[in-house]
């Protein structure tokens, strides 16, 4: 798992609970915080077979048959086989799925991240649970009172652009750094207790090279363009891939251009690997080659096994303009294909129950809790590092990664763009600018 490809995708991939789980990892427990019993606990009146697909492969087979085995005590008529598309990122597992759909094969249930929900429920491939959620209106309504409002209205927004409701949100994800604290010691520089600038950044990884020959940070493109290594540097500007409604491309803003010659100059520095090679970042972080490594709720997993709890501290992004994260979450829709949709919501519903909770407490997880309670509670923060409450907080100022339909496309321009900036291959101006132009149709 410690490899310069671990990224929020990969651990999706990688981390079996991440694929079932990271929506359950909020819906679980809904009315917790209210008091209500949230979903049903009892056996509902559906029964069947149902068939699930996620973004992966057969090696997260048993963590999904834990989930199933779970959800089938609570309901005992109903069994849910899952179904591995190892596709590269989100938009091709939803081309995947809607072409997979095309040819007959048929679907209950899809796990979608915010990269392929858009083209999701633009493909017409979706079933609506509008009618769902108002029959069990008590259910999602305490769970929508105990989760940050900006998922309900995000999922609206970008995923239900019709009107109607295809997916319930779930898990999502921030992005802040984590600090290995011997490192900071060794070179004498205090990690900060609150906010820091670029420049106080860059001044501590200067100095932190000086002492101990680390590099401050890894920006080399290890799977994580644009969510780790792209996106906070714009968003901490003021700046970003495209405006709010997905449909014009702002790549090449004065801001955009600040924050990659700012990056660039990182690595010009000698502050950061060059881009391209094959650093090792969560082990070279464990040897105290890397003082900061940038992610999610995910690299917890890493700190964990590489026993570096009690060693790493969690810190928010530096800023420029002010604060910025950005923000991914996952959601559960019910195909057309479904011919067992009473059962699929069963599942659905599920999810936001006491029971699921709990066992999502037990297995742990690599997303952040959308139910506060749960976010808050030391279930999310036993064994892990200190300043982890800082990953909900970011959802407050956090930004939802631009994810048009043509997702595989615009990802691909905005990564070869930044690459061409941050290395010195093109100047920054052009890169950007020659990589705006090339959104601009695909928007």
């Amino acid at each position: 798992m410690a490899t310069a490809t671990l990224s929020r995708r990969g651990m999706l991939r990688l981390m079996g609970v991440t694929a079932a789980v990271p929506a359950m990892s909020a819906l679980a427990g809904c009315g917790g915080s209210s008091g209500s019993s949230g979903g049903s606990s009892g056996p509902s009146g559906a029964s069947g077979e149902l068939s699930l697909a996620y973004l992966g492969d057969a090696t997260q087979q048993k963590a999904f048959n834990d989930l199933f085995t779970a959800f089938n005590k609570a309901n005992p008529g109903i069994t849910v086989k899952a179904n591995g598309i190892a596709a590269k990122d989100w938009a091709n597992f939803a081309n995947t799925i809607s072409t997979q759909l095309a040819g007959g094969k048929k679907y209950d249930i899809v796990s979608v991240a915010t990269e392929g929900q858009l083209l999701m429920s633009s493909k017409g491939v979706l079933a609506p649970l509008d009618d769902f959620i108002a029959k069990d209106k008590a259910v999602v309504d305490a769970y929508y009172a105990g989760i940050d409002p900006h998922l309900r209205e995000w999922t609206s927004k970008y995923g239900s652009p019709d009107g109607k409701t295809y997916f319930i949100p779930g898990g999502y994800n921030a992005v802040v750094l984590y600090c290995n604290t011997e490192v900071f010691a060794k070179a004498g520089v205090d990690i900060p207790t609150g906010d820091w600038t670029w420049d106080e950044f860059k001044a501590a990884g200067a100095r932190i090279k000086e002492k101990t020959g680390a590099y401050l940070i890894s920006l080399g493109g290890g799977g994580d363009f644009p969510f780790v290594e792209i996106m906070p540097w714009l968003l901490t500007n003021g700046a970003s891939t495209t405006d709010a409604d997905w449909k014009t491309p702002t790549y090449n803003s004065p801001a955009a251009i600040e924050a990659a010659t700012f990056v660039k100059g990182l690595i010009d520095a000698g502050l950061a690997p060059k881009v391209g090679g094959s650093f090792d970042a969560p082990n070279q972080f464990s040897k105290g080659a890397l003082a900061t490594l940038g992610g999610g709720r995910w690299p917890t997993l890493d700190i964990r096994r590489l026993n570096l709890v009690d060693k790493t501290r969690i810190v928010n992004w530096p800023t420029k303009a002010g604060k910025g994260a950005p923000i991914g979450w996952d959601g559960w829709p019910i195909l057309n294909s479904s011919t067992n949709k009473e059962a699929a919501w069963t599942f659905i519903k599920w999810l936001m129950s006491p029971e699921a909770s709990e066992f999502y407490a037990k297995i742990g997880g690599t997303n952040i809790p959308a139910l506060k309670t749960v976010a808050a509670s030391q279930s999310f923060l036993d064994n892990a590092p200190k300043g982890s409450e800082l990953l909900p907080a970011a959802i407050g100022y956090g930004t939802p990664i631009p994810s048009p339909k043509q997702g595989a496309e615009t990802q691909k321009v905005i990564s070869t763009g930044w690459k061409n900036a941050i290395t010195g291959l093109k100047p920054v101006s052009d890169a950007l600018t020659e990589a705006n132009d090339q959104l601009r149709p695909l928007l």
